[in-house]
């Protein structure tokens, strides 16, 4: 017998909603008006009202007085607590994985692997790439309340998790030896990995911003590492 799960129209535009913002598409600040929203989607005002509550109640979305819903300006304090936080969950997705994980799971994110280790460094494709990369790992954990608490910690990070710090060689070869880690089934050397993956970004990211290494003219502005 065929089980499927019912989605309302809510879950979805809440969903598309949480995408644009992780994508970036939609920066903090914005304000995000229903009927605009209602037209995008093609539905009444009715759902988008019912996704724009589910958001703020994930902290993604907050309503302000004379100007409705905008999205979340995650504050500049909260920047240790949330990395914090993916460095305690993603790990642990990481090692569920090992367990759980199957073989379209693993061929999955190895195409993802080569396909990122196929482009030039400053290929603006590798930003989806990696991410996607990162996500089939975390989903396949079969754990969808783990995998839940992770796309909320990502949603709170300006634009989402990037790759803007971390060289492109440094990358490819840390996905390698995640990917080799997943496919032994090695969930604890996978945790490690995935936790030194998180923690090197940052440390990238203060490295690239010191104040004698950064043009303020011509480097990218100060985006969230992943």
């Amino acid at each position: 017998m065929t089980s499927f799960t019912f989605r309302s129209k809510a879950d979805l535009v809440a969903d598309a909603i949480r995408d644009l913002i992780n994508r970036g598409e939609v920066r903090p600040g914005a304000v995000l008006r229903q009927r605009e929203l209602a037209a995008r989607f093609r539905v009444s005002p009715t759902p988008v009202r019912e996704a724009l509550r589910r958001l703020e109640a994930e902290g993604l979305v907050v309503n302000e007085v004379h100007r409705g819903a905008t999205v979340v300006r995650p504050a500049e304090e909260n920047k240790a607590e949330i990395y914090g936080i993916r460095a305690a969950l993603e790990p642990y997705a990481a090692s569920l994985a090992c367990e759980r994980a199957t073989p379209d799971d693993l061929a999955t994110i190895a195409d993802l692997h080569e396909q990122i280790a196929a482009l030039a460094p400053d290929d603006p494709r590798i930003v989806e790439l990696n991410r996607q990369f990162h996500w089939c790992i975390y989903e396949a954990s079969r754990s969808p309340l783990l995998v839940s608490l992770i796309r909320q910690t990502w949603s709170a990070i300006s634009g989402g998790p990037q790759v803007v710090w971390r060289p492109h060689e440094e990358s490819v070869a840390q996905h390698a030896a995640m990917l080799e880690a997943l496919r032994e089934r090695d969930g604890k050397r996978l945790a490690e990995l995935t936790r030194t993956h998180i923690e090197g970004a940052i440390r990238h990211m203060h490295r690239a911003l010191r104040p004698d290494r950064r043009n303020t003219v011509t480097d990218p502005p100060a985006d969230e590492p992943e």
